[in-house]
């Protein structure tokens, strides 16, 4: 089994470049096109494995649930027929304009009613709630608020789904504002719009209400942010709002964990000048206490088209993407099919797995010893800032007198299964 690469979050100086999100955004759109071509190889990688159900209804590929067929079978025939309207498009030259304007709203007709299939009548609601019975559970953090917001492809079934496993895998209620689903071909599109141009659609600004009165409603210590592929995208300008309008104290109450990112920034600048110095001076990513958000973490698989196109083309960017990313050898977008199931495996009374070959993993520093050696001797002296255990209380076994540094290690989000709280 590979080991897991950890990139350390980026410091992020004064002295770096303008940051290149902001440039022109047509050439941003450009580099989108010769990227989307660089890494076609790995479209086939979204859906594999499709045949490992694990959570049986709740996994999205899971061919013996009625909805999970109607939502394939919707899907395959949109990306046949938005296709193929993508491509008739500059034939529409060689017919008058009222046949082209007739055409487009005959496609827009069947795409609609197709909408209303995935999302619900009249588009859905704007926002669900996890139904699955946590018992005492749910009780037990009255100062958290737990937000989801999903990815490409997802209705209002998938997103229940998603809803549901988050919250069986952490053992409380989750909120999921809907990022409604026009189909794969155009919610690619959508996703070049907002990334490129920054544009907030309805899904974002709903999202951003929803996310700004929980970090100000005084009840919340924490409002912790889960994102998926697209809703990365939309999280990340999400934050570029919120780090505009509201106090660093307020904003460090959030915590934003994201799976297979589509976004090409992430920002989180430090809290003041004095910590920004001190981060030029250190060989690794300094303490979340000196940034804005406190604890950002990117999940990603490294064969896959997503986060290839998003998380993994961008985070070697100086100053550009922020957080902690978990790269791990594999195939698979889907968030409960292929990133939950692989990462916080349930057991068969719905608990995740204390042990698991994803978290049991040693990590890679890259060939970074000064890096690993700087994170073995924090968790050493006491823990990284970041919930992370003391080094006698790892679990890891120690080889030659040094111990091996595990994923689960370094991820906070796992201290959060099963209803646990991380030290802060």
């Amino acid at each position: 089994m590979p080991n897991i690469e950890l990139l350390p979050s980026q410091k992020g100086q004064f002295s770096e470049s303008p940051i290149p999100y902001t440039g022109n955004p047509f050439l941003l759109c450009w580099f989108d096109i010769l990227l989307f071509v660089k890494n076609a190889w790995s479209v086939i990688g979204v859906l594999h494995p499709w045949n490992h159900w694990p959570c049986g209804e709740l996994d999205e590929l899971c061919l013996y649930s009625l909805r999970n067929m109607i939502c394939l079978a919707v899907h395959a025939f949109l990306i046949v027929f938005q296709s193929a309207f993508l491509i008739s498009l500059p034939f529409l030259i060689l017919f008058p304009l009222w046949m082209g304007i007739l055409y487009i709203a005959a496609v827009m007709a069947v795409v609609l009613a197709t909408y209303w299939i995935l999302n619900g009548a009249n588009g859905g609601e704007n926002s669900l709630m996890s139904t699955v019975n946590l018992g005492d559970d749910a009780l037990k953090h009255g100062d958290e608020c737990w937000i989801y917001l999903n990815g490409v492809s997802v209705g209002k079934h998938w997103l229940r789904g998603n809803l549901n496993r988050l919250a069986l895998t952490f053992r409380r209620p989750v909120v999921g504002v809907h990022n409604r689903t026009w189909g794969i071909v155009f919610d690619l599109v959508q996703c070049i719009i907002e990334r490129n141009f920054c544009y907030a659609t309805v899904d974002i600004r709903n999202a951003y209400q929803l996310i700004k009165s929980c970090l100000l409603d005084e009840k919340n210590n924490k409002v912790i942010l889960i994102l998926h592929s697209q809703g990365g995208i939309e999280g990340g300008l999400i934050l570029d709002w919120l780090l505009c309008e509201l106090p660093h104290d307020i904003i460090h109450k959030l915590e934003i964990y994201t799976f297979g990112c589509a976004a090409n920034h992430f920002n989180n600048p430090h809290r003041t000048s004095a910590s920004m110095a001190a981060a030029s001076q250190k060989s690794s990513s300094t303490s979340g206490i000196d940034k804005a958000v406190r604890h950002i973490e990117h999940y990603a698989h490294d064969s896959e088209f997503v986060a290839r196109w998003g998380v993994l083309s961008f985070t070697h960017l100086r100053n550009r993407y922020m957080g902690r990313v978990f790269i791990c050898s594999g195939m698979g977008h889907l968030l409960n099919q292929h990133y939950l199931n692989r990462m916080f495996p349930l057991d068969t009374d719905s608990r995740v797995l204390e042990n698991n070959k994803f978290m049991d993993q040693e990590v890679n520093f890259n060939g970074n010893d000064m890096a690993r050696e700087t994170w073995i001797r924090t968790l050493i002296n006491g823990g990284n800032g970041n919930g992370s255990p003391r080094i006698e209380d790892m679990q890891s076994p120690v080889d030659t007198g040094a111990p091996r540094s595990r994923v689960r290690d370094f991820s906070r989000l796992w201290m959060y299964r099963n209803g646990g709280t991380p030290r802060d």
